[in-house]
């Protein structure tokens, strides 16, 4: 019978942060990655999750500086990496990989960094490689001066409106759900770390080219033309990749239709 209760935990880092995580279901491990604002409580993991868990160990971790792990400074991505083979070593050891958005980014890095990672899935990490991104070219300093400034609301529509392409109104939607705005302005200091994990927002073809597992490369349907570029490129770079695209999805892609995507990958021999 699967185990589909959630148990909790806590890893210690290779620089002593704490790093806080769940696992539901049984069977190998595999290691979500969330994107930027998400943390357990707050993001896609727990539903891909429950998807995942009958067919799998599945970790689920609140990234450094969000919910209940610690967020020791100063900041550096390469810590970030640790705490992902922190969470490997948690895992038994060896674990696969899914990571959504910029958490596709640092699950990318984390793999070309030689961890014990035997497959690696991705969606929608948001490289800017194409002329169809109109993304400003100061977005690291520019948060870095926004969260400097304890400016977070700032930070947030830069982010979503300037960096991500949502339209300007969409902040008020999102500022009369009071539960979802609380949750966004607590983890907004960690918007800089995550342009880091991107760094110059293209992808080190070099590095990633060397990754030699298996990898799925998705992006959805309803996806920009610059994010498509960007997928693009990821499935022609990784040597090991399958590329899929999930109709009518979005960059908020639903777990009841990249959950079956996933296990068929995850779990094939």
């Amino acid at each position: 019978m699967v185990d589909i209760a959630t148990r909790s935990g806590t890893v210690s880092s290779a620089d002593g942060t704490t790093i806080a995580y769940s696992v539901v279901g049984s069977g190998p491990a595999v290691v979500f990655v969330d994107g930027a604002l998400c943390y357990r409580e707050f993001g896609p993991d727990k539903d891909i999750a429950a998807q995942l868990a009958p067919h799998f160990a599945v970790y689920t971790f609140d990234r450094r500086g969000r919910g209940e792990s610690g967020n020791t400074l100063p900041y550096d991505a390469a810590r970030e990496i640790e705490d992902v083979a922190a969470m490997i070593e948690a895992a038994g050891g060896s674990a696969m990989l899914v990571g959504v958005s910029s958490g596709g980014g640092l699950a990318l890095l984390a793999s070309a960094a030689g961890l014990p990672v035997s497959k690696l899935a991705i969606y929608e990490v948001p490289y800017m490689v194409s002329a169809a991104s109109t993304a400003p070219a100061d977005m690291q300093a520019t948060l870095d001066r926004l969260i400097g400034a304890d400016d977070r609301a700032g930070a947030l529509r830069f982010f979503m409106v300037d960096m991500v392409g949502a339209p300007a109104f969409s902040m008020l939607f999102m500022k009369a759900i009071r539960k979802v705005w609380r949750s966004l302005l607590a983890t907004a200091p960690t918007l800089p770390y995550d342009a880091r994990v991107m760094g110059d927002f293209t992808p080190d073809v070099a590095s990633f080219s060397h990754i030699g597992v298996p990898a799925l490369v998705m992006r959805g349907g309803k996806a920009a033309q610059w994010m498509t570029d960007a997928a693009e490129l990821l499935a022609k770079t990784l040597p090991h990749s399958t590329y899929e695209v999930l109709a009518k999805q979005t960059h908020q892609v639903k777990a009841d239709v990249i959950g079956p995507r996933l296990v068929a990958f995850l779990g094939a021999s």
